[in-house]
């Protein structure tokens, strides 16, 4: 937490495991019983909750599902905007992780999924990134946390919980894999409502 800000917890881990599993029904739901699905996570918080969800689906529908992981790093907008020669410098470059899409992407529908969805550039990154590696039929997207303020026509289509913030707000999703604690926190300024 930085200096002169307070947290608020608002999905603590029991929470955040239930709304999973909720978004996990909800995509079941969505897509008929045998369709061909495949999870694949945005590095690193997305990638760690793709493999969760992965799970549940696999769980709940009595199949193994395909599971990916996918960085983003060089088909970000911003990228060549960073370092020291940059205007406005936005901060070091990216840390490259690695991308693993080991099944067959053409046909399926690729459940698309990310820890925060905020101006949708990630998520159009994710999109020109996974069409580098094949066509698939349909691309889903499911999010743990909305936070708003789209600067893209991006809606997801499963969302685990809506939180509309203020753009002084940030919202820092902790996962056990890599946080040692799963919760979701908004973090705001001290003062702020």
């Amino acid at each position: 937490m930085s200096r002169g800000a307070t947290e608020v917890v608002v999905l603590d881990a029991e929470q955040m495991t239930r709304t999973l599993t909720r978004i996990a029904h909800e995509i079941l739901e969505k897509n008929s019983a045998n369709a061909p699905l495949a999870v694949v996570g945005i590095h690193t918080r997305g990638a760690h909750l793709g493999v969760r969800l992965h799970a549940l689906l696999s769980t709940f529908c009595g199949r193994d599902i395909p599971l990916g992981a996918l960085d983003i790093s060089f088909y970000r907008d911003d990228v060549s905007a960073r370092g020291a020669s940059a205007p406005v410098p936005l901060g070091p470059a990216p840390v490259v992780k690695d991308t693993n899409l080991p099944f067959e992407m053409n046909g399926r529908t690729v459940i698309l999924v990310d820890d925060v969805l905020y101006t949708g550039r990630t998520i159009r990154a994710a999109i020109d990134a996974l069409f580098d590696f094949g066509r698939p039929e349909r691309v889903q997207l499911a999010v743990l946390v909305d936070r708003g303020h789209r600067e893209l026509p991006i809606r997801p289509d499963y969302v685990g919980k809506n939180l509309p913030t203020a753009l002084r707000e940030r919202i820092s999703v902790r996962l056990q894999e890599c946080d040692g604690v799963d919760e979701v926190v908004l973090i705001r300024a001290t003062g702020e409502e």
